[in-house]
């Protein structure tokens, strides 16, 4: 099927995962059976019970055949019959003991490995997501960790219970007849065989289906996100071919594996019937030449049953299951293998932060080779406000995001009250610097929830001084709920300016002696402008300020005005001091002063145009 190219029309190689050795996997994920060693004891102190009481009925039926049908003794029949009842009904009541521990043992293990994935990707680095879907990991997080767990806790049950019961019906095949139990044993080498061609083609297939898996989900998350941009530029049939593209390569992934399983499975098991014609065959004519009786050969036909059939069965279940979960396991691995950003560093900064921030000979460079910061140096006093301006790819944001350590400066050095923040840890860090962005991320709960993760400690007087400082109380107060309003996903809720608000009111809260506000007032009209304007002047009291500029009139009060182009600071000064220079940043002014409306990166296309 041919569909436009879109984004993400290219898988990223960085999604793909290497396939781990089955021993890693197993060794690895074994040990989330550690804590539950009790449990896991039980679950297969179970299984044995049943398996235990489900090899006697072959024995039972033996001597009902032999001993009361055939010798026509009526007075034991019933007692012999309820015996026989009594060893099934044993085997499902330890089996039905078994599914529930079993169950409890799975949820435990399958909580603490999704705690652990989760919060390994809570203390990866920026950049590490920079390179990922969310939909692709949402599917490692959930479907993948589902089948790693399958491996351990069905894989553990299953493989020992299989191969005890193939050890124990293999035993006593041979004490009925062992040149009965040669026979059937004719079959096994075709069985192993089958086996090994599974296992070493089968990874491969189930990479890819769990591949398709991800960007299917990768897409759809984008999508569902998207929903108004694709409705305002009628891309809904656009969106359907490639969902539908998508999603054809899941079917075909699945069906790719499904194939294979439908020739090795039948495959397989009319090996394992081989195996019992085979039986049947010569037991048949033991039996006719009265070196055998009727009972014993059906005795040895059931047990010869519980070989083939039910645990040879269950072996290549559980070969399969192995392959998916080797896949799986690799995209987990992923997550947890990945290197924790500043892992080990514990450093703190002073008691009493004052604020000053300096960038020493500071660099920075993404990904293969492409420069975006070179050679910045800049002192901030503390209380100072600092602006950026500059086109679009200038290097403003990725400026700012040095500071709380979303990237890791290249070169140079970047300290706080002259303490170098590389030896500091991140919780401390991140603890003195509050960042107000362009688009205002708020989390599907209520305005109370979202103002309240400035400082989740913070009384209800001092989240609604943080709000009236934000110019956020008004308007929540006018809500159905006020505080305990939802805002939807994303603050879907809410206008673009009252989520603003909102995000100023938490970054009030949290009370940080160094403020980073990228472009804080984009993206409004003139009087919500004023209203966040004025919520950013509380905001910026007292702390130190880097703030990316929207409007050059926003900035006109700044105590240092950074002009970047391609990376580099090329003016800086007041804003006085940079008109009568007469230089970049005059000529932005004049032009901006006869087009108000007109956003910094329009002004620098006029400017560069010789405006």
């Amino acid at each position: 099927m041919s569909t436009h190219p879109g984004f993400g029309a290219h898988a990223d190689p960085s999604f793909r995962s290497e396939p781990r050795p089955a021993g890693e996997v197993i060794r690895r994920v074994g040990r989330y059976l550690r804590p539950y060693r009790k449990l896991a004891a039980a679950t297969i102190l179970c299984a044995l019970l049943s398996l235990a009481f489900g090899m006697m009925y072959p024995k039972l039926t033996e001597f009902l055949i032999n001993e009361v049908i055939k010798q026509r003794r009526a007075e034991i029949l019933t007692p012999a019959a309820l015996a026989l009842l009594g060893a099934f009904f044993l085997r499902e009541a330890f089996n039905s003991l078994r599914i529930r521990v079993n169950n409890r043992l799975e949820q435990n293990v399958i909580f603490d490995m999704r705690r652990e994935v989760y919060a390994r990707l809570q203390r990866l680095g920026v950049p590490w997501f920079d390179q990922r879907a969310s939909g692709d990991l949402m599917t490692r997080v959930i479907e993948d960790v589902n089948s790693v767990e399958r491996l351990l806790i069905d894989g553990m049950e299953q493989g020992t219970v299989a191969v005890l019961s193939i050890l124990g019906a293999l035993a006593l095949m041979v004490f009925y007849s062992p040149a009965l139990a040669l026979v059937a044993l004719i079959p096994v080498p075709l069985l192993i065989g089958g086996a090994l061609w599974y296992t070493l083609t089968a990874h491969r297939r189930y990479r890819v289906q769990r591949e398709a898996a991800s960007a299917m989900n990768a897409l759809l998350m984008d999508n569902l996100q998207g929903i108004r941009q694709i409705k305002a530029f009628g891309r809904q049939e656009h969106e359907d071919a490639r969902f539908t593209a998508r999603a054809d390569g899941l079917r075909q992934g699945s069906l790719t594996v499904m194939r294979a399983w439908a020739w090795y499975g039948p495959a397989m098991q009319f090996t394992g019937s081989l195996g019992i014609g085979l039986v049947l065959w010569f037991g048949g004519r033991e039996v006719i030449a009265g070196r055998m009786d009727v009972g014993g050969l059906v005795a040895f036909m059931l047990y010869a049953g519980m070989f083939f059939y039910e645990p040879i069965g269950r072996l290549h279940g559980l070969n399969q299951m192995l392959q998916a979960a080797r896949a799986a396991a690799a995209r987990v691995f992923d997550i947890l293998d990945a290197a924790e950003e500043r892992a080990g560093r514990t450093g703190r900064l002073r008691e009493s932060v004052r604020g000053e921030v300096t960038y020493e000979g500071v660099g920075f460079t993404y990904g293969a080779g492409r420069t975006v910061l070179e050679g910045i140096s800049l002192r901030a006093r503390p209380g100072e406000m600092v602006a950026l301006v500059g086109p679009t790819g200038a290097g403003k944001s990725t400026l700012v995001h040095l500071l709380p350590a979303f990237y890791e400066p290249t070169a140079g050095r970047l300290l706080i009250d002259g303490q170098d923040i590389r030896d500091v840890g991140l919780a401390d860090l991140r603890r003195h610097v509050s960042v107000v962005s362009q688009e205002p991320f708020l989390f599907n709960g209520t305005l109370r929830e979202n103002i309240l993760y400035g400082r989740l400690d913070a009384t209800e007087a001092e989240m609604i001084s943080a709000a009236q400082a934000a110019n956020a109380h008004e308007f929540i107060r006018r809500l159905p709920d006020g505080y305990d309003s939802r805002v939807g996903e994303r603050g879907v809720k809410l206008s673009v300016g009252e989520k603003q608000r909102v995000s100023i009111a938490r970054a009030l809260l949290k009370a940080a002696p160094i403020l980073v506000l990228d472009e804080a007032t984009a993206s409004v009209d003139t009087q919500t402008e004023r209203l966040i304007q004025e919520a950013l002047e509380r905001l910026m009291a007292g702390r130190t300020s880097f703030v990316i500029a929207h409007r050059l009139s926003t900035i006109r009060n700044a105590d240092q005005i950074l002009v970047l182009r391609a990376g580099r600071i090329v003016e800086r000064g007041t804003h006085d001091e940079l008109v009568a220079r007469g230089g970049l940043y005059a000529r932005l002014a004049k032009i901006q002063s006869t087009a108000v409306t007109a956003t910094i990166e329009e002004v620098f296309e006029r400017a560069e145009a010789g405006a």
